[in-house]
C-alpha cells in the first residue's frame, strides 16, 4: 500500500467541497474528507485544497496547476469540466485537452493523480438533458487521457445511485453530504487505502414516489430559486467566485487548525 504524504485537490465548488456546510461555518467536501481518510493511515500528512468555485477548466490550469506543482504533492486529485459544459457553446474536446495537460504536468512531477467522469445531468435536473452528449463525449476524452497519462478514474457515470436526488443538494449542482462521503468513499477506494470498501457503490435505500403535484412544484420551486439565478450571473458576467481565493492554499498537517480559513477542519475533521 501507498503512504501518501502531500495531498494537493484541484478544482472548482465541488472540490472546494459546497453543499456540505456553508460560507459561516466553512466547507467540508469530499476533499477534506479524501484527506482525512489518507491520515489515517498517515498522521503526517499535509493537504492543500486550491480549488475555487465557479472555475472554469483554463482557469483552473492558470490559477491552480503551478501552485499544484510547486508543493511536489504525491497525490492530486482533478475535478474540473462541469462549469465548462454548461455554458452555451462549450467545446468538450477542448476542456479534455486542458484537463490532460493537468494530468500529463501533475504525473510527470511524480503525483499520482485521481480523476473523474461526470454523471448524466440530465437526470438531475431535467432542464439540463440536452447536455448529455456533451456529458459523454467529455467522459470519454477523460478516460482516454487518464489512460495515456496513468490517472486513475473514478467512472461513475453508469451507476444508477450518482443521480439519485439524495447525491446532490437542493441546487442540483453540488453534492449533498451523503453525496460528498461517497465521492471521498469512492477515491480512497480506488487508492486501496486502508478501511476503504466498495459499499459506496450500493444504490440507496427505495424512497417512495412523489406525487406529480411535488414533482413540479419542486421543478418551479429550483427554477426560481437556483437556476433563474445562475442564468441571472451569467448574463452579467459574474461568476459565484468572484472575489474568492481557495480555502486551504498551502499544504499544511490535516490535523492542525488554521484559524479564519473557511473550510479548514481542525477538530471539525473528526466528526
Amino acid at each position: 500500500m501507498t503512504v501518501y504524504t502531500r495531498y494537493v485537490a484541484l478544482g472548482d465548488s465541488q472540490t472546494e467541497g459546497l453543499g456540505d456546510g456553508d460560507d459561516v461555518n466553512g466547507h467540508r467536501g469530499w476533499a477534506d474528507r479524501l484527506a482525512e481518510h489518507l491520515a489515517r493511515a498517515n498522521p503526517d500528512l499535509l493537504y492543500a485544497n486550491l480549488a475555487v468555485r465557479g472555475r472554469l477548466a483554463g482557469q483552473i490550469r492558470s490559477e491552480q496547476l503551478a501552485p499544484a506543482l510547486a508543493m511536489r504533492p504525491d497525490l492530486a486529485t482533478v475535478m474540473a469540466g462541469m462549469n465548462d459544459l454548461i455554458r452555451p457553446g462549450c467545446e468538450p474536446a477542448a476542456v479534455a485537452e486542458v484537463l490532460e495537460e493537468m494530468y500529463a504536468a501533475l504525473t510527470k512531477s511524480g503525483a499520482h493523480v485521481v480523476t473523474v467522469t461526470f454523471p448524466d445531468i440530465g437526470k438531475i435536473a431535467p432542464i439540463a438533458r440536452p447536455l448529455r452528449p456533451k456529458v459523454l463525449h467529455l467522459n470519454a476524452r477523460i478516460r482516454a487521457a487518464a489512460a495515456r497519462h496513468g490517472v486513475t478514474v473514478v467512472d461513475t457515470f453508469t451507476m444508477g445511485f450518482v443521480t439519485d436526488a439524495r447525491m446532490w443538494g437542493t441546487d442540483r449542482l453540488h453534492a449533498s453530504p451523503a453525496g460528498h462521503a461517497r465521492i471521498a468513499a469512492a477515491l480512497a477506494h480506488s487508492l486501496g487505502l486502508p478501511g476503504s470498501d466498495d459499499t459506496w457503490m450500493l444504490p440507496f435505500p427505495p424512497s417512495p414516489p412523489a406525487p406529480a403535484w411535488r414533482v413540479a412544484a419542486a421543478e418551479v420551486r429550483w427554477l426560481a430559486t437556483f437556476a433563474g439565478p445562475w442564468i441571472g450571473r451569467r448574463i452579467r458576467g459574474r461568476s459565484s467566485g468572484d472575489g474568492r481565493t481557495a480555502k486551504r492554499p498551502e499544504l499544511t498537517p490535516w490535523a492542525e487548525p488554521a484559524a479564519g480559513r473557511e473550510g479548514t477542519p481542525g477538530t471539525r475533521s473528526r466528526s
